[in-house]
């Protein structure tokens, strides 16, 4: 066979395995046999390695994964990935219909109500009939290159007959089934299981390997043709139609809605039918049904008003409480948890919960070995909500609050309804601490999460926050210890010294001292400049700095006159971790936006929000989440919203991106 039979045989090699790929794992309707299948993606295989040339990025035969990565790169989406505004009753509803009518001066508005997959958002762009790159939400502004994974799921087509360029989003999920057969493996390997499928499917994706992401059984449903209108698409649900003749896999649960009664049964049918699907959904999505229409109905800073999104009521199991631990944080305070038996709340397999204090125990009535009444809060939290008084057989126990720490013995002190060990020597008050100073927000020491703290600590490796800086001198008896290898304890290391050059905000978010987050760490970064400075300052100093009140300003003070603090200090000096800040070393205070109070609303495209408030701040503006007669200047994006309207209202300064980034320009000049 020469080149160009050779060339003629893999299109049609590929037309074949495309269009039986598409039978098998969309119309679930297989006209060949798997043999069959193999047979030709066999042969498809052979003809490329024999003429790599004729191998695309986009053949069936790169489905079967292996690419390695080192990392995923960063790529800026097209147009925004927003969020939807919640909805969580009927009441929310009926008034989220109320205002699209009135914008739209109608009586009753269409609607597509679609079910709300608990996966990982994605967005795929195509040209000239072929699949480009797959990218993670992200931010919304920005997401991650995870083609490699995403082309592993068979569903997903990777040629289309529409040449014209457009992207469609959606979401990446695991199946109940495949969760099931993922734990299972797992559990007999002795590997941690996966809590619930969103975890697994987002971790799957994640994989730097693709030959793993492709074993996880994952699928996806495409809900949103985003430049449907520049194809010629009206209606979304029409569109939704128009991605089902490309090849796509669009949900069948999704319905066209008159009006806001039908959308009500929507939800009172699925509230019932949500467990018999055969993945996990948190909710209903509501869109306006008449594309021409979103543009008139227009947005929030955060959220299209044209679509909302209805939140289920969290659901409530009940399960035995069979114990009540103590736990102790880095500042001493102490938390009652709830050892309760193994129960799946929402697709989370849950066997603890935080009972908050002493107080919250007494007022809900729990006993041990009580039935409790279990839910998320939020959808995220496990939250004990009441015992089942009526289950109760006598056998249950009441909580007494322990007079002493559960870690070093010492007593324990009452403050406002709370619980504190003050022995500043007490294991897990000193393993807490060493978890918070590596923790991201604080010096970022990859790898120094809190079960490698735990097991160093145990080993007698590391004691306190500035042994962390000697743990190079023990590598050859960490690496004896099960799970380390030369790769994993040469990472720590680097990341333990790459940790000393951060600027002095993350050092003082580190030291954990009491009332002062990374925001409060921030302001005095910038105030003071050195780590030294702080020795010296007296509360009535602090309190001259804006958000910085008396109670803020006694606790950093006691906390840099306490001399085993500063020890620790000049113990981290010897190490050589940085005590400087590292942000603009001079302001000049001619610039546009010097003492100035700044409000950012609506959407930003050259930088994120926190990224854009870091710069103003180091340069001297003050950054403020809400318009107010004291408000200098909003910098308004795409999809402003009440902000706009407040600070328009009140004669306050408005200007755009661009305008703000030509007065940050200046100071580069």
């Amino acid at each position: 066979m020469n080149h160009e039979e050779a060339k003629a045989r893999v299109a049609q090699l590929t037309e074949k395995l495309e269009r039986w790929t598409y039978e098998y794992y969309v119309l679930d309707n297989p006209s060949v046999s798997d043999a069959e299948f193999d047979r030709h993606m066999n042969e498809l295989i052979l003809l490329e390695q024999q003429y790599p040339d004729l191998r695309s990025k986009n053949s069936p035969t790169q489905r079967v994964g292996g690419q390695v990565l080192d990392s995923f790169k960063k790529i800026p989406h097209k147009r925004l990935m927003l969020s939807l505004g919640n909805a969580y009753n009927e009441d929310d509803m009926r008034d989220f219909d109320r205002k699209i009518r009135e914008i739209l001066h109608k009586d009753v508005v269409d609607y597509m109500g679609e079910v709300k997959i608990d996966g990982l958002g994605m967005s795929l762009v195509y040209d000239q009939g072929e699949l480009q790159y797959c990218v993670t939400r992200g931010d919304g502004v920005m997401g991650e290159d995870v083609t490699s994974n995403v082309i592993t799921i068979p569903s997903i087509p990777l040629h289309v007959k529409e040449k014209r360029p457009f992207e469609v989003r959606g979401e990446v999920y695991m199946p109940k089934a495949s969760l099931e057969k993922l734990n299972r493996a797992r559990e007999e390997a002795g590997e941690p299981l996966f809590a619930n499928a969103r975890n697994a499917a987002a971790g799957s994706i994640r994989q730097l390997d693709s030959a793993v992401a492709r074993s996880r059984g994952l699928d996806a449903y495409w809900y949103y043709l985003v430049n449907a209108r520049e194809l010629g698409q009206t209606i979304h649900s029409n569109s939704l139609d128009f991605l089902d003749g490309l090849g796509f896999r669009t949900n069948p649960e999704r319905r066209r809605l008159h009006g806001i009664e039908e959308a009500l049964a929507y939800i009172e049918e699925y509230t019932e039918k949500r467990e018999k699907l055969g993945y996990d959904i948190d909710g209903l999505v509501f869109k306006v049904d008449d594309l021409s229409e979103y543009e008139k109905i227009g947005y929030t800073a955060k959220t299209p008003k044209w679509a909302i999104a209805y939140k289920f009521p969290p659901m409530e199991v009940s399960t035995k409480l069979i114990d009540i631990v103590l736990t102790v944080g880095r500042t001493g305070r102490i938390t009652p948890n709830a050892v309760l038996e193994p129960v799946r709340v929402q697709g989370s397999l849950v066997q603890r919960a935080t009972l908050n204090n002493e107080d919250f125990i007494k007022d809900k009535g729990l006993m041990i070995g009580d039935t409790v009444i279990l839910r998320k809060a939020a959808d995220v939290i496990p939250e004990v909500v009441r015992p089942v008084i009526s289950m109760r057989d006598g056998t249950q126990t009441p909580f007494h609050m322990s007079e002493n720490c559960p870690e070093c013995g010492q007593p324990l002190t009452r403050v406002q309804g709370l619980h504190y060990c003050l022995n500043e020597e007490c294991p897990s008050r000193k393993i807490e601490a060493m978890i918070h100073f590596s923790s991201r927000d604080a010096m970022d020491i990859d790898g120094m999460g809190s079960a490698v703290v735990e097991e160093l600590f145990a080993e007698g490796f590391i004691h306190d926050i500035p042994d962390l800086y000697h743990i190079h001198e023990h590598v050859a008896e960490i690496k004896a210890l099960d799970g380390w290898s030369d790769k994993s304890i040469s990472s720590l290391c680097e990341a333990i010294e790459k940790s000393k050059e951060k600027s002095l905000e993350r050092l003082l978010f580190g030291l954990g001292i009491k009332e002062v987050g990374l925001k409060t760490a921030k302001i005095l970064a910038r105030r003071y400049r050195q780590l030294d400075d702080f020795l010296s300052l007296d509360a009535d100093e602090l309190q001259k700095i804006d958000d910085i009140g008396p109670i803020v300003a006694k606790s950093i003070v006691a906390y840099f006159q306490d001399e085993k603090n500063r020890e620790m200090i000049e113990r981290l000096r010897q190490n050589g971790v940085n005590f400087a800040y590292l942000g603009t070393d001079t302001v000049d205070v001619n610039n546009f936006f010097y003492g100035k109070t700044v409000v950012l609303t609506g959407t930003l495209t050259r930088y994120s929000r926190d990224e854009m408030t870091n710069i103003l701040e180091g340069i001297g503006a003050k950054c403020s989440g809400s318009v107010s007669k004291k408000t200098d200047v909003v910098i308004a994006g795409p999809g402003a919203g009440s902000k706009l309207e407040k600070a328009q209202q009140l004669g306050i300064l408005v200007i755009d991106e661009e305008e703000a980034l030509a007065h940050l320009s200046t100071l580069r000049q």
